[in-house]
């Protein structure tokens, strides 16, 4: 269940903030993480959107899953949030500014954000890496490229991309995000896994991510572990720890 209200200018936003846990050698109340916003597929605010950022939690960050689609009605929603990510702008990304800002305020924090995002959240979290305060991404299955990537990664922040090399759609984007990358002289780490299809990194529970998996998309949990390792070893280096 959502567990904070984040302030916004449509309203407040329920959200899932999961707090790193201290280590027993630690006093009662642990340095500062680094903060990491966690944006979700058009599932929504699901029990596997809250788990993505309970792992990030585990790993050391401060992780704050927000929901897009908090002012309900899932179609309605889902095309104004699609509107906003062909835009560039608008509601969705100004929500997702207010969530920034509200979680570098909180005391438990560094200061420095992350965004990591999963298929649609992917999507913003290819686009939020220039300009929008974030110090690193974490891009995941987020579709094609846009044409101007180049130009979007000129000032853009440390990124790592995971993706599954089973989707036709996407094959080939992770070695041409690395190549843009790469010109852009920007630190990376992007992978394809070749056994993992569209979705990889979302449990098999979740509802929408079942019914695809005759299509050779879903979980996989070895491709999954490997990513999550990657992705918390990209963030500490690039938040802090």
């Amino acid at each position: 269940m959502p567990n904070v209200l984040i302030p916004t200018f449509r309203g407040q936003m329920p959200a899932f903030l999961a707090l790193p846990a201290a280590p027993s050698s630690e006093p009662s109340t642990p340095a500062p993480a680094p903060g990491v916003i966690v944006v979700h597929d058009v599932a929504g605010m699901c029990p596997d959107h809250r788990s993505q950022a309970e792992w990030l939690a585990d790993a050391g960050f401060l992780a704050l899953a927000i929901d897009l689609f908090y002012l309900g009605g899932i179609l309605r929603c889902v095309r104004s949030v699609i509107r906003d990510m062909t835009a560039r702008s608008g509601p969705a990304f100004d929500d997702i500014e207010a969530c920034r800002a509200w979680l570098a305020l909180q005391p438990e924090c560094t200061g420095r954000i992350g965004v990591v995002g999963f298929c649609m959240g992917g999507g913003f979290a290819l686009l939020l890496v220039s300009g929008h305060g974030f110090s690193a991404s974490s891009v995941n299955y987020g579709g094609k490229l846009p044409e101007d990537i180049d130009e979007l990664l000129e000032t853009a922040c440390p990124v790592v991309g995971s993706y599954g090399g089973l989707a036709r759609w996407e094959r080939g984007v992770a070695a041409q995000l690395a190549r843009s990358l790469d010109r852009a002289s920007i630190a990376h780490d992007v992978k394809e896994y070749p056994d993992a299809g569209h979705g990889f990194m979302n449990h098999p529970h979740a509802f929408a991510f079942k019914m695809l998996r005759f299509a050779g998309m879903g979980y996989n949990e070895a491709a999954t572990m490997d990513a999550r390792r990657r992705i918390a070893a990209f963030f500490h280096t690039h938040l802090g720890s």
